[in-house]
C-alpha cells in the first residue's frame, strides 16, 4: 500500500510539473474563461476529474502495475508536439494555439498516469482521464460549426413553435417578424454556453446513474435536440412577453442573462430521458448481472492470478 500512495503522490507532482511547463498556455486559458462565458466551466473541470479519480481509486489500485513503455510514448509525443505548436507562434489563431496547447498537456498528464499504474488501471481511471479533455477550449473552426448548427436548429424549432401559436409571422432566414416586433435568432442565440453545461450535467449523470456505454452515449446526444428546442422556447416566449406584456422585456436583463430558468427547463426535459435508459439499462440486464458491470464478451479469458498487482505480492 505504501507503493499505491507514492503512485498518487508521482502522478499529482507529475501533474503539477506539466502544469508548471505549460503555465503560459493555462494563464491564456484562464484569461480566456473568465473572459467568455462559454468556458466558464473549466476551472471546474480538474477538480471534478480529482473527484472521480477518488471514487476510482480502489479499482485503479487493485489493478495497478507498470508501463513506462506506453507512458514514455505518450508522454515524449505529447512534449514534441506541444513544444512544435509552441514554436508556431503567430502562425495560429490564438484560440488555436490555446487549445493545441493545452490538449497535448493533457496527453502528457495521461502519460504520467499511465507509466505509474499501467494500462490496466487506465482503463478502470478512463472517465476521470478522459474527462480533462473537457478543459480544451474549441478550436475556432469547431466552435463555429457547433454555433452554425445551433442557430440553424433553433431557427428552425423557433419556426414550429411559432406555427403552433396563434400568432401570425413571417420568417425570412433567421428573421421572424410578428406584429410590432422583428427579431433575428443570432449565433449567440443558439445557446451553446447552456448546451455545453447540459452536456457536462449529463456526462456525469451518466456515469453515475448508468452502467452502458450505449446509454450514456444516448444520454449526450439527446442533449442536441433538448437545447434546440429549449433555445426556441426562451426566444418564442421573450417574443410573446414583448408582444403582449412589455416590449422592453427583449432589452432587459431576462434576455441577456436570464438563462438559467430556461436551463431548468432543459434539465426537466433531460430527466425523463435518463429515466428511460435506466428502465431500460433494467430491462435488458440479465437478472444475476450486478448493477455497473459491463457484461463479458464469450471469448473473454479469466486473468491468471498472479496477473496486473505486483505491489501487493
Amino acid at each position: 500500500m505504501q507503493i499505491i500512495k507514492l503512485k498518487w503522490i508521482a502522478f499529482l507532482l507529475g501533474a503539477a510539473a506539466a502544469a508548471l511547463m505549460a503555465h503560459g498556455p493555462l494563464v491564456a486559458l484562464r484569461e480566456l474563461s473568465s473572459r467568455d462565458e462559454m468556458y466558464s466551466h473549466i476551472p471546474l473541470i480538474p477538480v471534478a476529474a480529482l473527484y472521480f479519480f477518488w471514487v476510482s481509486r480502489k479499482k485503479v489500485e487493485c489493478v495497478s502495475g507498470w508501463s513506462p513503455a506506453m507512458g514514455a510514448l505518450a508522454g515524449v509525443s505529447g512534449l514534441i508536439l506541444y513544444w512544435g505548436v509552441t514554436r508556431l507562434g503567430d502562425a495560429l489563431q490564438p484560440q488555436d494555439r490555446i487549445a493545441i496547447q493545452i490538449f497535448f498537456l493533457v496527453i502528457v498528464v495521461q502519460a504520467v498516469f499511465v507509466t505509474l499504474f499501467g494500462l490496466k488501471a487506465a482503463k478502470e481511471g478512463a472517465f476521470p482521464l478522459l474527462f480533462l479533455f473537457l478543459v480544451v477550449p474549441f478550436p475556432s473552426i469547431v466552435q463555429d460549426w457547433v454555433v452554425s448548427l445551433l442557430q440553424r436548429g433553433s431557427a428552425e424549432a423557433t419556426h414550429l413553435i411559432f406555427s403552433l401559436t396563434w400568432v401570425p409571422f413571417f420568417r425570412d432566414g433567421f428573421v421572424f417578424q410578428v406584429p410590432g416586433i422583428s427579431i433575428e435568432v443570432a449565433p449567440q442565440c443558439g445557446g451553446i454556453r447552456s448546451g455545453i453545461a447540459l452536456a457536462i450535467t449529463c456526462l456525469v449523470a451518466g456515469k453515475l446513474f448508468l452502467a452502458r456505454a450505449w446509454s450514456r452515449v444516448a444520454l449526450i446526444v439527446a442533449c442536441v435536440p433538448i437545447t434546440i428546442f429549449k433555445n426556441g422556447l426562451r426566444i418564442v416566449g421573450l417574443t410573446l412577453g414583448a408582444i403582449y406584456i412589455d416590449p422592453r422585456i427583449l432589452e432587459s436583463q431576462l434576455h441577456r442573462s436570464g438563462g438559467i430558468p430556461f436551463f431548468a427547463l432543459a434539465m426537466a426535459m433531460t430527466a425523463p430521458v435518463l429515466w428511460a435508459l435506466y428502465k431500460l439499462e433494467n430491462r435488458r440486464r440479465k437478472p444475476s448481472e450486478p448493477r455497473g458491470q459491463e457484461p463479458e464478451s464469450s471469448g473473454s479469458k479469466a486473468a491468471s492470478p498472479g496477473e496486473g498487482n505486483a505491489e501487493n505480492a
